[in-house]
């Protein structure tokens, strides 16, 4: 069977019935399989599945309704899944939605709790929501609303909740009300018991730039001023604590990612230098000051665009594990190192997938003495595809599984998400069935 090549089981599915069936028959079919060399255009330098793996593939029932969108799973720090997502309300309304289960006692899905409810939300499949547990034992949650007369004015709303979701603060601008210019693309982390960090990407240098003179609604996310990575700190009241401006320039539209580690929390996300070129940098933050950015590689991709493809990263002790997205050679390629001082070094990066098929869209998740990564790709002849690598923490010993076919194409399938929890792999992504978008789920063990 072709690396690529879906069975026969795997075709475009037209209803969720036909979907769980097809899904439980992939992974029948793909455990423990060894695939041959692609004609797809997978370079040869990526590693082939091992045999000895037997990866079952699950399908995750979800409590969102169909025309459901933007999804986000985390974990909260008693291991439980957290999952939130946007639909449509009345009136024109949307409602951010949460929902959470045990993957280990009782796996029935809690009811669905309504984060909020709003208009004039800006809705984006690429810049989701987010939802964030502290150990304290509160919840926080943001989304996009549009803040000012044109189309990428739009703003961050933060909320937290200290009674398990039954009530919510009211929300706040994470960044100074009447800014213009667009506001994105966050990263949560705990900061303490009680206290929450997050990193944002923020356009007020370019809507000053703007403001001086004649600007163009397009120069949101191009030329112009570059955008600018920002941080702050918000305490048990909902309050700003603390903010510092991370790194001046940087790529207009790609995910940022943070994760823990013993010297502080780090943050990696696209820069953007004055030749255009677009790579991975990280900061860190030891509770006092912030590092200055530096490289996880240099890869040299010179793209003057924003490729809407952000790394991802996740950390223990003082290792750190990095993953991202680059053209840089010419192709598309997912590339991942590892750091051994908690982001200050590098290793030379590994090649974990490469080729026209790949369309990246990073999830990383870290299952004790493994690396799991999430991605989309696709083919001419077959639907899109979400693919779950796993290696080892020196990101060798690869094995791959195709998790499941996906009927939405380009920006419809969103990004897929990935967390570890209960002795799984537990994934989410958007597809479309009948016209509209519906949300999907799997495990594997």
């Amino acid at each position: 069977m072709s690396l690529f090549r879906l069975p026969a089981c795997a075709r475009t599915p037209r209803s969720s019935v036909a979907f769980l069936l097809r899904v439980a028959a992939l992974g029948a079919t793909l455990a423990g399989c060894t695939p041959a060399p692609s004609s797809s255009g997978e370079d040869s330098r990526q590693a082939r599945v091992p045999a000895r793996s037997v990866a079952v593939v699950t399908p995750w029932a979800l409590p969102a309704p169909a025309g459901a969108g933007q999804p986000d799973l985390a974990t909260s720090p008693e291991g439980n899944l957290l999952l939130s997502w946007v639909e449509p309300g009345a009136e024109d309304t949307h409602r951010l939605q949460l929902s959470s289960m045990s993957p280990t006692a009782d796996t029935r899905w809690q009811p669905t709790l309504t984060v909020a409810e709003g208009r004039k939300w800006f809705l984006n499949w690429a810049d989701t929501p987010h939802v964030y547990a502290l150990p304290d034992g509160s919840l926080w949650a943001h989304w996009l609303r549009g803040t000012g007369p044109a189309r990428m004015d739009y703003g961050i709303d933060l909320v937290r909740s200290g009674d398990g979701g039954r009530s919510w603060s009211a929300p706040t601008l994470v960044h100074p009300a009447g800014t213009r210019g667009d506001h994105g693309f966050v990263t949560f982390w705990a900061q303490g018991p009680d206290q929450l960090g997050l990193a944002w990407l923020d356009s007020r240098q370019k809507a000053a730039a703007m403001a001086a003179g004649p600007a163009h609604e397009d120069d949101h996310h191009g030329g112009g001023a570059p955008m600018m990575l920002r941080a702050a700190l918000y305490g048990s009241q909902a309050t700003q604590q603390a903010e510092w401006p991370l790194d001046a320039s940087t790529c207009d539209c790609c995910t940022t990612a943070s994760a823990m580690t013993d010297r502080g929390v780090v943050v990696v996300y696209r820069g953007r230098d004055a030749g255009e070129i677009r790579d991975t940098r990280i900061v860190r933050f030891d509770g006092k000051a912030w590092t200055s950015p530096r490289d996880v590689h240099a890869d040299g991709w010179r793209i003057a665009g924003c490729p809407v493809n952000g790394p991802v990263v996740v950390a223990r002790g003082v290792q750190v594990w990095a993953a991202w997205y680059t053209e840089a050679d010419g192709l598309p390629e997912l590339r991942a190192a590892r750091s051994d001082d908690a982001g200050d070094h590098f290793g030379e990066p590994v090649t974990l997938a490469r080729g026209p098929q790949v369309l990246g869209r990073l999830s990383l998740a870290l299952a004790r003495d493994r690396l799991l990564a999430a991605w989309l790709e696709t083919a001419e002849d077959a639907p899109q595809r979400i693919v779950l690598g796993r290696y080892d923490l020196h990101w060798r010993d690869p094995e791959r599984v195709i998790v499941a076919p996906i009927a939405a194409r380009g920006r419809a399938s969103g990004l897929p998400r990935v967390r570890w929890a209960g002795q799984a792999a537990w994934l989410v992504w958007t597809d479309v069935a009948d016209g509209r978008s519906i949300l999907r789920g799997a495990s594997v063990r």
